[in-house]
């Protein structure tokens, strides 16, 4: 897929079908994350694949509970990345995703103690969730570049008058 189209149709999918990811796409996936900018290419972050109890812990913790339960694929962005730099790795790996025709969405992370539910060590930092599958075919749509609510980009573009 094209890059310009895999972000302009990229949409966050919070439920999926039941369709595993095959191990080359999650070896692909996880390593556009590994492969992200960083701040001094530090590269901060790890990758936790959650599955079995801790992917069903980590599910009731969780905003949209069906983002995690559903998931054929479930990565925790962990370490001292800063937000940003989390967010390149966090990006890169869910357009990576969307090229291959598997949807995605952060999982917005409350209060809970994240880490604690996934036995990640004291003092690690969980920076981001993200739920990996396909989607649902009766919800899918062929990638086109469509028309989104967003700002029109004349109202976001404008020249520097130093």
């Amino acid at each position: 897929m094209d890059t310009y189209l895999a972000i302009a149709s990229k949409r966050d999918e919070r439920a999926y079908a039941e369709t595993p990811i095959p191990a080359e796409v999650r070896q692909r996936i996880l390593d556009s994350g590994r492969l992200s900018g960083s701040s001094k290419n530090r590269q901060r972050w790890e990758f936790v694949v959650v599955s079995g109890e801790a992917k069903d812990r980590l599910a009731e913790a969780v905003y949209a509970p069906e983002n995690v339960r559903t998931a054929a694929l479930v990565v925790a962005i962990v370490g001292e990345a800063s937000g940003f730099d989390a967010g390149r790795c966090a990006q890169n790996m869910m357009v990576a995703a969307w090229a291959d025709g598997i949807g995605s969405c952060p999982a917005h992370l409350p209060e809970a103690d994240v880490a604690r539910l996934l036995s990640i060590p004291d003092g690690v930092h969980v920076n981001r969730v993200i739920g990996f599958g396909y989607v649902d075919p009766a919800r899918a749509a062929a990638p086109k570049a469509v028309a989104r609510r967003r700002k029109p980009l004349e109202e976001l573009v404008h020249r520097a008058r130093w």
